[in-house]
């Protein structure tokens, strides 16, 4: 891997979000090349992990994104896709599982180390304490907002994307080759 191919990565990930593919579609899509996996399905398969699962403000979409690659990765690790007979799985393997819940966690602490938070709702700061002590109530909406020029000034979603799109090149990187 190169630093021109994060490069490349992160702007495609941050031009997918500028699209309006949420979070979670923005890092997927942006990696969807290197699993041969088509790009219409690919934001299928990430679509409901946007704005911290389904619009729930909880685990950000670009986390749960990068969290998705690293089992589509671990499994490549361990035995390609082509090794296994047709129709079988390399699941539910327990050394695999194990493999795959140490990245997710070690991609998890590297991004919360970066962004201060893993949920949606913090890293938005929807969370914050009023002068009054209270802290508002959330609402939970399936209705996305409007992608405008206010909209990208207050959210600071492009940063999610473009921290999960570089921790998992980190990862990548640093991989036995």
């Amino acid at each position: 891997m190169t630093s021109s191919e994060t490069e490349l990565r992160v702007q495609r990930g941050i031009d997918y979000f500028k699209q309006g593919y949420n979070c979670s579609q923005s890092v997927a899509l942006a990696f969807a090349d290197r699993y041969g996996i088509p790009e219409p399905l690919m934001a299928r398969i990430a679509a409901s992990f946007g704005g911290g699962i389904g619009r729930m403000r909880e685990t950000c979409g670009a986390a749960c994104a990068m969290f998705l690659l690293a089992g589509l990765e671990v499994t490549n690790v361990e035995g390609r896709h082509e090794d296994y007979p047709q129709g079988s799985n390399p699941y539910p393997n327990p050394e695999l599982k194990k493999k795959d819940y140490e990245v997710v966690q070690m991609l998890a602490e590297r991004f919360k180390a970066q962004t201060g938070s893993l949920i949606c709702k913090e890293l938005l700061g929807l969370n914050k304490q009023r002068a009054d002590g209270t802290i508002p109530d959330i609402v939970i909406s399936a209705t996305p907002e409007a992608r405008t020029d206010e909209y990208y000034r207050k959210r600071p979603c492009i940063r999610m994307v473009e921290t999960a799109i570089r921790t998992y090149m980190g990862y990548l990187e640093e991989m036995p080759k």
